[in-house]
């Protein structure tokens, strides 16, 4: 006969055998999302070091325009196509994550067609030192926003390990490309190996999942996204907006060769970076599955994840600190002694990033859309604001600790715009409880 004692004991062995493997599923689907930003990153490291050292501060300057250009068209496709998909469809059947995932790649071809195109124009216009740099950038674009909607496709599904392999592909596609633009020497062709290696990539993520993207059904997605899309599309778009306005006006204002400086210094924290990028990759999903196992657990996740990456920002910031000025031009090369000169703030505005993308997640999982669209609004404010408003005042360097305070501020509104969200989220679901 079974005593009580070994019923408990027997039920709990379950139990806890669950735990474990929901904690083991969980630290695997976060190490893939690190190791996947790992090799992004790494690309995005080479490269720009490569363009630095290859070109000088100026010209890096100008490549850097376009980058930050090609941020801003990369959060539009976010917006409108991944950032629901990770929302809605993460952990759903397998039918449901493929048909989601066609109208999702098709959203980003079409994105990245229509900007492309007026990027191509407009660079033909401009002409001089930047207008080639930005028309090759609308050439290249479907290829990138493409490449960059399969990795979230495959998080979304919880396959993180083909998005890691997906960014291995670009990464050896990239090696021979940059080595034929180093022969050209000019920017265009370092924007076209870049765009032209992603393009590689984002033909393999075809094969990889065997779902054709349809452009037809772009419209049809965006309908019925809508609530989420259009409210994510302004929260990105203001995001990037911010470090465009803030890279043109500094450029503007001090000089591009400013804008090549804080590129720079954002480079020294790369591989930092990195790991804020790739848990980035993860956390909505994350978030979203802790809040339907279970919801009082939220606050706490959001908390270990925006406070670590804070922590994790300053560590790196002191390490940068003791490098020695030698190993600095190496890596920089004459980008080094501007760059370096910007490290504590950026450092602190990293941090304060960090810590705000804890809070972000929650939101995104609670789908908050409007408090997270306030917060971001607000930051992005502050982020132009401090950024401008300090160059004007004391150059690159003030520039660079208006940002940190601003970014700083940020967050702590998301925080408080989470707290909300999390009490009101409690009274609903009690609500619930008592309904009969």
């Amino acid at each position: 006969m079974t005593t009580e004692g070994e019923k408990t004991a027997a039920s709990a062995a379950p139990a806890g055998h669950a735990r474990r493997t929901a904690k083991r599923a969980l630290v695997g689907r976060l190490s893939w999302g690190l190791a996947d930003q790992a090799a992004s990153s790494m690309s995005n490291f080479v490269v720009g070091i490569y363009v630095a050292r290859s070109l000088g501060v100026t010209a890096f300057g100008v490549f850097s325009l376009a980058w930050v250009t090609y941020g801003v068209v990369l959060n539009v496709s976010r917006g409108l196509a991944t950032d629901p998909l990770v929302v809605r469809f993460s952990g759903v059947s397998d039918a449901s994550w493929r048909g989601a995932v066609a109208r999702t790649t098709g959203t980003a071809l079409g994105v990245g067609s229509a900007i492309g195109a007026a990027c191509l124009v407009a660079g033909l216009a401009l002409g001089g030192r930047v207008g080639p740099a930005f028309a090759a950038l609308g050439v290249m674009l479907p290829g990138l926003l493409l490449q960059d909607a399969w990795r979230f496709a495959f998080f979304a599904a919880g396959t993180g390990r083909k998005a890691f392999v997906n960014d291995v592909v670009w990464g050896v596609a990239l090696v021979p490309a940059m080595v034929v633009a180093a022969r050209v020497g000019s920017v265009a062709a370092f924007v076209l190996a870049w765009g032209a290696s992603a393009t590689v990539a984002a033909g393999y993520g075809y094969l990889q999942s065997g779902i054709r993207p349809r452009m037809t059904e772009a419209r049809g997605w965006l309908r019925e996204q809508r609530d989420l899309g259009y409210r994510y599309l302004v929260e990105n778009v203001s995001l990037s907006g911010a470090s465009q306005l803030r890279a043109y006006g500094l450029g503007a204002i001090v000089g591009v060769g400013a804008v090549g400086a804080v590129r720079g210094a954002e480079l020294l924290l790369g591989p930092f970076l990195a790991v804020l990028m790739g848990l980035s990759l993860v956390t909505v999903p994350e978030a979203a599955r802790v809040l339907r196992r279970a919801p009082h657990r939220l606050g706490s996740f959001c908390l270990l994840l925006g406070g670590g990456q804070a922590a994790a920002a300053l560590l790196w910031g002191g390490a940068l600190l003791l490098m020695p000025d030698r190993l600095g031009e190496l890596v920089l090369g004459g980008v080094w002694h501007s760059a370096a000169e910007l490290i504590v703030p950026v450092a602190l505005g990293v941090a304060g990033a960090g810590l705000g993308t804890g809070a972000a997640a929650g939101l995104r999982a609670l789908g908050a859309a409007r408090r997270s669209l306030r917060c971001q609004l607000f930051a992005s404010a502050c982020y132009v604001g401090g950024g401008l408003g300090g160059a004007a005042v004391a150059g690159t360097v003030g520039s660079a600790w208006g940002v940190a305070a601003a970014t700083v501020s940020g967050s702590a509104v998301w925080w408080l715009q989470l707290r909300s969200a999390l009490r009101e989220h409690h009274q609903d679901t009690i609500r619930e409880v008592r309904t009969p």
